[in-house]
């Protein structure tokens, strides 16, 4: 009777401790070094070992260019079709973010309708200041409700993690923005590219019901070039 009378309140401190691990697991773990400098190669790794990340140089040989980069002072190409050119600040670019959570990007815009166009980061949520230029943005819930707003130099605008946005220069001059992501990697996937330009291609079927048009329409996008700003 002892040992009953017990089992309830032993098996709600298991069910509590399982709860508290799965709630702990579900997000990144804090790091536990000061930091964790990336390696460009895995060869010196065993490669069936895999880590969500990168694997890290020992700290003793880190230096001041680890956690450096300059490229954000360069403006970008945006003689193309979209009239936008992203330039990245992630761990690609600083090993030093590695395990960090954080990256930055500079956006540069064409007069006249410069487009940074529909796109998703899966991995993080976006603030955009405008650093020059006035910016018509907006990102779509997943209730497919449209939250847009002009933006001047100075403004600051938040798009959620993972949620459809863009940003489109409606000034006669150039548009300037730098963008802060919550992770080293955000990730990104350009809707128009992802559905009309992926490799192989999706299945004309799949995309003519999905849209609701005639396959000719989807056709003649498929066979269009998508080009990628990032």
């Amino acid at each position: 009777m002892m040992k009953g009378a017990h089992f309830p309140t032993a098996a709600a401190f298991a069910l509590l401790a399982l709860a508290t691990f799965h709630l702990v697991s579900a997000s990144d773990p804090s790091p536990l070094q000061d930091f964790c400098v990336a390696l460009n190669t895995t060869q010196t790794v065993v490669s069936a070992v895999f880590v969500n990340g990168k694997f890290c140089r020992d700290p003793k040989l880190a230096t001041a260019d680890d956690f450096f980069f300059s490229g954000l002072r360069i403006p970008g190409n945006t003689s193309n079709p979209l009239g936008s050119d992203v330039t990245p600040a992630n761990v690609e670019q600083i090993a030093g973010l590695n395990t960090l959570g954080i990256s930055l990007a500079r956006i540069d815009f064409a007069p006249n309708g410069g487009l940074n166009p529909p796109h998703t980061h899966p991995r993080a949520t976006e603030v955009l200041m405008v650093m020059e230029g006035t910016l018509y943005v907006g990102f779509v819930s997943s209730d497919n409700s449209l939250f847009t707003k002009v933006l001047y130099k100075g403004d600051v605008f938040v798009f959620p993690v993972g949620l459809i946005h863009f940003q489109f220069n409606i000034g006669k001059d150039k548009a300037v923005a730098i963008a802060a992501l919550s992770s080293q990697n955000p990730g990104v996937i350009t809707i128009a590219n992802a559905v009309f330009g992926s490799n192989p291609p999706i299945n004309l079927d799949v995309l003519t019901k999905a849209f609701q048009v005639d396959n000719n329409v989807v056709q003649y996008l498929q066979k269009q070039f998508w080009y990628d700003n990032n």
